[in-house]
């Protein structure tokens, strides 16, 4: 048994003193009792100490790109996103042939068990982001290669297919939208041209309840046309949002905190890019140049971010009028439920895996648990 003690312990509700949080590979007690010498005693320094950060939608970090389904760089950004407090994540694929889609598919279904194991990040399942698309909305997706919705080329992966990204206007009477549903696949409204009504009723009728990236590539909000982004902010729908202050600008953080509260997802979208120099990389089949915060095509196209998701974290917390802990709910527990995992990840819990990250008033990351692992330690 393990103790994490002497921090300011951020639960869901609110930031607790004086509490030792006892673990192995779960949380096992939340106590002020003291330790006793069987313990193994992490001084917490009165640092905050957090739930591990949990990453729905990012594409790569570290100069690996999910897409290539590669096993070992799949694996390397499993061991080095702890240093950005993250514990769980879901890697996210891009616009491509069916077959390469699969092929992502096949590897991360090997390693999501054996990913338990690792001292790293944990693989939850993957996040299908295209080709399912409107090509009007494209973003940084290759245009030749989106096509129609289509549950039969996904019906044999719905175990290893956490999210997946659907423009609902491609699909007549949602038919594609509730046979993924009814495989137990989570479908998010993204790279969209759809009007207000429209999403609406795919939110009523398809079954989505999910946003990808809030105001990038999709209709915007106007006063006689509300489009996507006001479809989600007045609906119960779990909303993604990239807080780089470039993808969305920090002075609209407090509307979204507002409208959204408990749905609110804080996402990444990172790509390869991510903890790398400025310089020229690849996402899918495009190629893209990272400059300080901005990841662009050639043609001035956003593609993707280089976010760190302790630094998303800080951007929204410090802009949003929030508080710490519904910051931190933003990176953790709310992207729990929406993918229904919040009953093991997403808050310090008893019973709940021991996913811990350890923090400065700069959101610096310290220290690192995963699974009751140290997996970085700074």
């Amino acid at each position: 048994m393990k103790c994490l003690k002497g921090a300011k312990v951020i639960l869901k509700d609110r930031i607790a003193e004086n509490l030792n949080v006892y673990f192995d590979e779960k949380i096992r007690a939340i106590t002020s009792d003291m330790p006793d010498e069987s313990c193994e005693v992490i001084d917490c320094k009165g640092l905050f100490l957090s739930t591990g950060f949990i990453d729905i939608h990012i594409h790569g970090y570290a100069n690996t790109d999910v897409a290539d389904a590669d096993y070992e760089g799949i694996k390397n950004v499993s061991k080095r996103l702890p240093e950005n407090g993250v514990t769980a994540w879901v890697p996210t694929s891009i616009t491509a042939p069916m077959e390469d889609v699969i092929k992502v598919l096949e590897v991360v279904r090997k390693m999501m068990p054996e990913s338990r194991e690792w001292i790293g990040a944990e693989i939850l399942g993957v996040n299908v982001e295209g080709p399912f698309l409107n090509v009007k909305r494209k973003g940084a997706h290759e245009a030749s290669l989106i096509i129609p919705p289509s549950a039969k080329a996904v019906e044999d992966y719905a175990d290893v297919i956490r999210l997946i990204t659907v423009a609902p206007e491609k699909d007549e009477g949602f038919k594609n939208i509730k046979r993924m549903k009814e495989l137990g696949i989570i479908v998010s409204l993204g790279h969209s041209d759809a009007d207000y009504d429209t999403a609406v009723s795919s939110f009523i009728d398809g079954g989505i309840d999910h946003i990808t990236h809030l105001f990038n590539a999709q209709t915007g909000l106007l006063h006689r046309d509300p489009g996507i982004v006001g479809a989600s902010l007045v609906s119960d729908v779990y909303t993604e949002l990239i807080c780089d202050t470039f993808h969305v600008n920090k002075n609209l953080f407090p509307l979204v905190y507002k409208m959204k509260g408990d749905k609110l997802c804080i996402i990444t979208d990172c790509v390869r890019a991510g903890g790398m120099p400025d310089g020229r990389y690849m996402l899918g089949s495009l190629a893209f140049n990272l400059n300080g915060i901005k990841c662009t095509l050639d043609d001035g196209t956003i593609a993707g971010s280089v976010l760190r998701m302790n630094q998303g974290v800080k951007n929204f917390y410090e802009n949003s009028g929030c508080t710490l802990w519904e910051a931190v709910n933003a990176a953790s527990l709310n992207p729990a439920r929406s993918i229904g995992i919040d009953k093991t990840k997403g808050s310090i819990e008893i019973n709940k895996d021991a996913d811990f990250t350890l923090f400065d008033s700069d959101f610096s990351i310290k220290l690192t648990i995963a699974g009751g692992r140290t997996c970085y330690e700074a």
